[in-house]
């Protein structure tokens, strides 16, 4: 599967190390997670905030957001940020408390992942590590912090150190982090894979004591299908047991499935949900059915030599991290589709663009036959199919990426108002 990269960028480090102090405490804090649809939590990307300032944020949607990114570094007493960072966490923090709402960092993502291994490899450094998780969320009075480990016992981004013993490595930091007196009253998360964590042996791992020591995991149900794959395909499918079996790659429902199998409670798992979309080449002789020009296909092929640019918060091609060549990203953000005139500000399709719904994944498609343009994308309609699916399999609630791809709280007012809360 292919992960995030084309949501995050190249972070350059402010390093963040501070004293320890403070004893174990034999004290593990559980935040109840029975009630269903208790969480409504976005990620706020800092390297937006010229675009998408703090006060552009509908607080008043959310019970938790969080900052992203911190990035892990070689040394595990040392979790890092950029300098602007430094600056607009303390006030996203601050707007956070005045807000009522919970305030949260995430550390990891697509290029801040590389040293988590080796980070929790040992005990001196899990111990080292739990200080320095300890120390930056006493330095930002943090709520929460969010392990965006992409990904434990599989490779990321092509540079991450890797161990086979990583998950029950990472399950040995968060027992010592819930160990900590001010790590016991964190809100601790983890962002993940639609696979559940692997053993040493690349089986599926036994998640239960995971679900002791956190309090909820969000599954990064997007990015299943894009420039990568063998054709246009869903961003986020909520089904695909419906679709033919070479177009079943993954989907909130087997998500879900897999991990309540692995061991996580229903209730302590929240579906994430992206406000973006991925952007596809096709001729119109390849995007109609038969001789029709007005009805779309459903995976059809595409040219994955020319991959369009999305909006003005794409990635441009460029070199990542690890020193490789990466493509245009052809990200569409919801305000981005409406933008680059796909659709009205209302979030319909324009007049003159070609569309189908996806019954089966339940997510929609545009295309613009002049340009040759397709997107494969999320809107009111199938973020309200996830909002329902969250409430009738009681899960904890859904995580936005990210809250400023919104446009004018369409989805977020959406999916709220079918899991039945802040509405």
């Amino acid at each position: 599967m292919v992960a995030d990269h084309l949501l995050c960028r190249a972070l350059l480090f402010l390093s963040v190390s501070v004293a320890f102090s403070g004893a174990l405490h034999p004290t593990v804090r559980q935040e109840d997670a029975s009630t269903s649809g208790r969480i409504a939590a976005a990620w706020y990307a800092g390297w937006h905030a010229d675009d998408f300032p703090l006060s552009a944020i509908s607080w008043s949607k959310y019970t938790i957001l969080t900052y992203a990114f911190a990035t892990t570094t070689p040394e595990a007493d040392t979790i890092s940020l950029e300098s602007s960072d430094d600056v607009l966490l303390s006030k996203f923090v601050t707007q956070a408390r005045q807000n009522s709402v919970k305030a949260s960092l995430s550390i990891g993502g697509w290029t801040g992942s590389r040293f988590f291994s080796s980070n929790v490899g040992s005990a001196a450094n899990r111990t080292s590590f739990v200080r320095a998780v300890t120390n930056i969320a006493r330095k930002y009075s943090l709520d929460g912090i969010d392990f965006d480990w992409e990904y434990p016992h599989r490779q990321g981004i092509g540079c991450n150190e890797i161990s086979d013993n990583d998950t029950s490595n990472f399950l040995s930091f968060l027992q010592e982090l819930r160990q900590h007196p001010l790590g016991a009253n964190l809100t601790l998360s983890a962002a993940t894979s639609i696979i559940p964590y692997t053993d040493s042996n690349g089986d599926p791992a036994d998640i239960k004591p995971f679900s002791e020591v956190l309090d909820y995991i969000a599954i990064m149900n997007y990015d299943v299908w894009g420039s990568w794959s063998t054709g246009v395909g869903p961003n986020a499918p909520l089904n695909d047991s419906c679709a033919d079996a070479g177009s079943q790659d993954g989907s909130a429902v087997s998500a879900v499935q897999a991990w309540t199998a692995a061991g996580m409670p229903a209730s302590q798992i929240v579906l994430g949900v992206p406000s973006y979309g991925h952007s596809f080449a096709v001729s119109p002789d390849n995007a109609f059915e038969g001789g029709s020009k007005t009805t779309l296909k459903l995976f059809p092929q595409f040219n994955a030599a020319d991959q369009p640019h999305g909006d003005r918060w794409d990635g441009d091609a460029g070199t990542d991290i690890c020193g490789n060549s990466v493509p245009t990203g052809g990200a569409f953000t919801f305000w981005g589709l409406v933008d680059n005139g796909f659709l009205n500000a209302d979030g319909s399709v324009k007049n003159g663009i070609a569309s189908v719904y996806d019954d089966c994944s339940q997510t929609p498609y545009v295309y613009n036959s002049t340009s040759g343009v397709m997107v494969s994308y999320d809107d009111s309609r199938s973020f309200a199919a996830k909002g329902a699916f969250i409430k009738s399999n009681a899960l904890a609630g859904f995580a936005m990426w990210e809250a400023g791809g919104d446009s004018s709280n369409i989805l977020v007012d959406s999916i709220s108002t079918l899991t039945a809360f802040l509405m």
